[in-house]
């Protein structure tokens, strides 16, 4: 049921009330005026009989008829009374208005009986006679103590209900006008009465959306004011009380935000009562309010949601390193903690969440890095020892012979150089930027390709590939030009190797979305997809054997990547196999 305001509650009670009062105050008063009307008529009437019946009595002991009915006529004329005398049988001696010998017997008229018995006799009913209704009064006429008969009197009542009739609008006028000041004076004071709550309605309202620093305008009565005190005491109280709250959350927010470590916070149900930024990036939750959620819902990682539960059935401290595979593996160092409540009842458990998964791969490259030098050092190292054994063994004596060995050992000792040269350079590389960086300076792009092209015109010749190069005039950018140079070398290196005898290799720049794009495509073999990925490890080979046979260290792309990422860009790759491959080194051009 829908609920009402208080004014309109107060004012139609107040006002029913009010006309309740007033149509029984004018019931009253009309039953009351009607029955006063009645006795003064009845009392008249009584007074009228008494003086006829004193005047009459003696006549009527001698049944004087005649003269009786022309004295009453008179009368009843003056006094505009009906005046009726009746014998003791009922027979009616003489009448005002009708022939005696016309009427009826009397004797069983109620006010005849009564009167016939000694006693004053009052009836209102209608008259067969007249046609109208009386008000008859009887009374006994007595002679030396013997009732002889009685003398009834009788006047109409339309002159009563005539009366009535023109006081009753009176009275109705008088109650409307009432009813109409009542109403007005019930909407006033109903008004008055619920201005006051409306306006602490509003104000609670404004409290309740958190505008607690306009009070209330205190007003009404004492108990009205005393309300709207408390109230104002109460939103200030709450204001500071929210402020407090509000700080200290700010500050956990705060502090929850800016760790790196994610953090989650579970009941005892699973469900979800607090996940940091951290955690929110690290399973890719969305910017939806996870709260009150099932951990199930919203992180689908099966090993942490059996981790949570093996915390929860824990009373200690539980640890556990987790790994999610998905697009890249993620390792994670999972700590859970019981969380309790103020009243120290365990309402959770709290996770918080190391991602080691850089460490993981860092060790993982340390244990590759050292495999993959150790087979690229133990290659060579192992081929010269074999041709100068060989040579210690007698094979120095014949001169074809010491000449093959003395070829493979120097073979092999370039081999080993230029794999000593790539790590120095890596070396190099990663130790500048560990330094605080390369510096870069603005310096024009077309010269560092030119020279890069040159550095490999001779490997292109002997390779029959043909190097075609383009770069657009005044293309600058904020360059270190050996190092970038050693970059696009390295990639012409590569794309000539992998270049078909007869083919072409295309160096290309441009500016594009205040970007500079170098390109270096070629037109061979290709790479397959499921190699693009690696490609700029160190030491990562598609074709081991021809990479060897062509002389590669494994390490030429790890150098381009380290030598784009200390100009704070990025190189990509895009290759079919059989279409060729196009490597792509994106700087910003500011």
């Amino acid at each position: 049921m829908k609920a009402r305001r208080l004014l309109w509650q107060l004012y139609p009670s107040y006002l029913l009330l009010i006309l309740l009062l007033l149509l029984a105050v004018t019931w009253y008063v009309s039953v009351e005026l009607r029955a006063f009307h009645y006795q003064q008529t009845k009392l008249d009437l009584r007074a009228r009989t008494t003086l006829v019946e004193q005047q009459l009595a003696s006549r009527i002991a001698h049944a004087q008829g005649g003269q009786l009915d022309s004295l009453i006529r008179r009368l009843g004329e003056k006094s505009g009374t009906r005046i009726t005398i009746i014998l003791p049988d009922g027979q009616v001696l003489a009448d005002s208005r009708e022939a005696p010998h016309l009427m009826d017997n009397h004797r069983t008229r109620p006010e005849i009986a009564r009167a016939l018995k000694g006693e004053e006799g009052v009836s209102i009913r209608f008259s067969n006679t007249l046609g109208q209704t009386l008000m008859y009064v009887a009374k006994p006429a007595v002679v030396d103590g013997r009732i002889i008969g009685c003398v009834r009197t009788a006047i109409p009542m339309t002159a009563v209900e005539r009366t009535l009739s023109s006081i009753y609008p009176k009275i109705a006028g008088g109650g409307l006008l009432i009813a109409v000041l009542a109403a007005i004076g019930c909407l006033w004071l109903s008004r008055r009465l619920s201005q006051p709550l409306e306006q602490m309605e509003m104000g609670a309202q404004r409290f309740a959306r958190g505008e607690l620093a306009l009070p209330l305008n205190v007003s009404g009565s004492k108990e009205m004011r005393r309300l709207g005190e408390a109230m104002n005491q109460m939103a200030k109280e709450l204001a500071q009380r929210i402020e407090m709250v509000s700080d200290q959350r700010n500050e956990i927010e705060a502090v929850l935000a800016s760790m790196s470590e994610g953090v989650l916070a579970v009941d005892n149900e699973e469900r979800i009562l607090r996940l940091n930024q951290a955690a929110k990036s690290l399973f890719a939750v969305s910017d939806n309010p996870p709260q009150g959620k099932q951990i199930q819902e919203v992180i689908r990682q099966a090993d942490l949601q059996l981790f949570v539960r093996r915390a929860l059935s824990s009373v200690e401290r539980t640890e556990e390193e987790l790994v999610f595979r998905g697009r890249q593996e993620c390792y994670l160092h999972a700590v859970g903690s019981p969380l309790y409540s103020a009243a120290r009842e365990r309402i959770g458990v709290l996770v918080v969440l190391h991602d080691v998964t850089r460490l993981r791969r860092l060790e993982s490259l340390r244990r590759d890095f050292v495999a993959n030098v150790s087979h690229e050092l133990k290659t060579p190292i192992t081929a010269i020892s074999g041709a100068v054994e060989t040579l210690l063994d007698g094979g120095a004596e014949d001169a074809d012979t010491a000449e093959k060995f003395l070829r493979i050992t120097s073979k092999q000792a370039d081999r080993l150089n230029a794999l000593v040269e790539d790590l120095l350079d890596l070396s190099r590389i990663e130790q500048g930027g560990a330094e605080g960086g390369w510096v870069l300076t603005r310096e024009p792009i077309a010269p560092v390709l030119e020279s890069a092209r040159q550095a490999c015109d001779a490997l292109a010749k002997k390779a029959d590939v043909e190097i075609t190069s383009t770069c657009q005039e005044q293309l600058v950018a904020r360059i270190h030009p050996p190092l970038l140079e050693q970059a696009v070398v390295n990639l012409l290196s590569n794309a000539i190797k992998y270049s078909n005898p007869g083919g072409r290799v295309v160096l290309e720049a441009l500016s594009r979305d205040e970007m500079v794009i170098i390109k270096v495509q070629d037109y061979g073999c290709g790479i397959e997809e499921k190699h693009q990925a690696r490609l700029f490890e160190r030491f990562y080979r598609v074709d081991k054997a021809r990479s060897r046979q062509l002389g590669g260290t494994g390490l030429g792309l790890a150098i381009v990547k380290h030598a784009v990422q200390a100009h704070r860009g990025e190189v990509t790759v895009v290759s079919q196999p059989g279409s060729g491959s196009t490597f792509t080194i994106l700087l910003p051009n500011r």
